[in-house]
């Protein structure tokens, strides 16, 4: 049941009286708030998207590293993997040339763990 249709149910019990005000603004409250932004988006305990709390904590990698770490931090950050983040960059090189730039501004402005 997706959140339209479980609002709609809680509409209805309220006009047929087997909810009170107070009740259906309960019910309504809870359900709105246990519900996700946007499907497909995990949410953590305090309601903010994983990734982006991820992302806020984004760290280059001393470990998983070739030049500068920036796609071992992605990795961690996002939960991708590593080579897929480096893949990334080499096409986006090979075929819009701006995958070093991004790269290098990263390295520069993420810092290191």
């Amino acid at each position: 049941m997706n959140l339209s249709d479980e609002i709609k149910r809680l509409h209805e019990l309220h006009q047929a009286g087997a909810l009170s005000d107070a009740e259906f603004e309960q019910a309504k409250t809870r359900v709105l708030s246990s519900s996700p932004a946007s499907p497909g988006v995990n949410l953590n305990k305090n309601g903010e998207s994983v990734i982006g709390s991820n992302l806020n904590t984004l760290r280059r990698s001393r470990l998983d590293r070739w030049i500068g770490g920036v796609c071992g931090g992605l990795a961690v950050a996002t939960g991708v993997e590593t080579w897929l983040w480096r893949l990334m960059f080499v096409l986006f090189t090979l075929t819009f040339g701006f995958g070093v730039a991004i790269y290098v501004l990263l390295w520069i402005f993420v810092p290191e763990e």
